[in-house]
């Protein structure tokens, strides 16, 4: 098989959703038998400095033509289509969402991001994106044919379902799993939770401290306003095995996030039995059914509270979400199809 070089940036051992989908689709085409090399592009991305992006582009150019070169959308996105015409082999980007949707990023710059990922991937001979929803945003906004892109949808370990019954703690525990930064929505989470801060709960928040500090602060400092220090309990960022025993003692998901190119953690909280109390921002609406949860309008605090605070007050509709979250989970095919996919794509460039 045609060997592959992944590159990707920043550090590929990263608690994130795009970095554990990077990291598990590397394994999985090593096991469909694909030699694979990861190439380190730098940190900084997608904002590099001048030095990190011209060695990012030189280290891509000096990849051969005769290997397949797969580019996390993090680093793609923000490479110039000039530099990217040194690249002699055949790139595939993986976009798990386009840069210009993150969350926090200025409106008059949001355009000449659009436009500079735009030009990118035109020197793409495909595309990986992680969901149907991001698929339709590349063609409709991005220019990008849709026969040149490829949905693989992250795997879903069969760890994530609960082998052990949940144990819902008293008070209930409200679980969100995403590393605090704006697009994460976490200061609507925590308007919601102050409208129902009449209702008996506790929260943990579980994600890293360290990507956005002064959203951190300004969470912080929210809490504090609210009256909700002793309610919600940071945990940084933790493992699997660790977020699974959380899990075991919730009653509910909820995260009320601006923008998903996929979500896996909701994923992985509805194999665990969790209900969903989240919104339509991206992709959720994919991944998250109506018989698993409840689903809201991006930045829509009274509504995100009314959802918490029926599914708290509901035990029978709580019941019937978690058993449909679980059901929904175990539609998930697993990390191999993943890799199946993208192998095939690399199989048919060869040619």
């Amino acid at each position: 098989m045609r060997p592959i070089t992944f590159a990707y940036p920043g550090d590929l051992d990263t608690l994130t959703g795009g970095y554990g989908y990077d990291r598990r689709l590397i394994e999985a085409l090593k096991a469909a038998g694909h030699t694979v090399t990861p190439l380190a592009l730098g940190d900084g991305f997608p904002d590099p400095d001048g030095p990190t992006l011209d060695g990012a582009l030189s280290r891509l150019a000096a990849v051969p033509a005769t290997t397949t070169l797969l580019v996390d959308g993090l680093a793609y996105g923000a490479l110039p289509a000039e530099g990217l015409e040194r690249v002699a082999a055949p790139i595939v980007a993986v976009v798990h969402h386009p840069l210009a949707l993150e969350t926090g990023v200025a409106p008059d710059a949001a355009p000449a991001i659009a436009a500079r990922e735009r030009a990118a991937l035109t020197h793409a001979r495909a595309v990986v994106v992680t969901s149907r929803h991001t698929r339709d945003t590349l063609v409709a906004d991005y220019g990008v044919a849709a026969d040149a892109i490829h949905v693989a949808v992250p795997g879903l370990d069969g760890a994530w379902h609960q082998s052990t019954a949940r144990r819902p703690a008293r008070p209930p525990r409200i679980v969100s799993v995403a590393s605090i930064v704006p697009r994460k929505g976490f200061d609507i989470l925590v308007a919601a939770l102050a409208k129902v801060s009449d209702l008996a709960w506790n929260a943990t928040i579980i994600g890293s401290l360290d990507r956005a500090p002064d959203a951190v602060v300004a969470l912080a400092n929210q809490i504090a306003a609210a009256g909700l220090g002793r309610r919600i309990a940071f945990i940084g960022e933790a493992g699997q095995a660790e977020i699974r025993a959380v899990y075991r003692e919730a009653s509910l998901f909820a995260l009320a996030s601006r923008y998903e190119g996929f979500g896996m953690v909701f994923a992985e909280a509805m194999a665990s039995g969790l209900p969903i109390v989240a919104t339509r921002g991206g992709a959720i609406p994919d991944v998250v059914p109506e018989t698993a949860g409840i689903l809201v309008d991006v930045d829509a605090a009274d509504a995100f509270a009314a959802a918490l605070r029926t599914v708290l007050t509901g035990p029978a509709l709580s019941e019937r979400l978690s058993a449909g979250a679980a059901a929904a989970a175990k539609t998930f095919d697993g990390w191999e199809e993943t890799g199946a996919i993208v192998s095939r794509l690399v199989q048919e460039l060869q040619g």
